[in-house]
């Protein structure tokens, strides 16, 4: 079975801390605790593949580049992050509806929000019930550190 981790992207950005960075790959783009960690995770676990879903791009896959800073957020619909219709456009584009198990790393409204997009798929979060990003944190160690390399 063909799996797929999706990480919430982070508001803290490599342009926070190097405002003269140019061009990165989103692998490199987001520098917060979490998503590092959700990186980490993604890939001792050893998925099929793993992205990044970017209030402003949508998918990103770890060497995709991103040009510049931005500040859109999910959260926050004045801030016009990208639409559900265009996330659902870049699932067939990119191929990722034919993943058949979609983990996704993030709070219960991006789970939500994936449940919606990939709605006949099977989609599990290994964050779910925890309260809080270091509840999230605590959860992702004890993850990667029962998997066998």
């Amino acid at each position: 079975m063909k799996s797929l981790c999706i990480i919430a992207c982070g508001k803290k950005k490599i342009w926070d801390e190097n405002p003269e960075k140019g061009p990165v790959k989103a692998r490199n783009l987001y520098t917060g605790s979490f998503t590092k960690k959700c990186v980490q995770y993604a890939k001792k676990a050893d998925f099929d593949l793993w992205c990044i879903l970017s209030a402003k791009h949508g998918f990103l896959f770890p060497d995709e580049i991103v040009k510049e800073q931005y500040n859109e957020c999910f959260h926050n619909k004045n801030s016009n992050p990208i639409a559900l219709d265009e996330l659902n456009l870049q699932l067939k584009t990119k191929e990722l509806d034919k993943y058949e198990k979609v983990v996704i790393l993030g709070g219960k409204y991006y789970t939500n929000m994936m449940k919606e997009l990939f709605n006949e798929k099977e989609i599990n979060n290994p964050l779910n019930g925890c309260k809080g990003i270091g509840h999230m944190m605590k959860k992702l160690n004890s993850l990667i550190n029962t998997i066998s390399l």
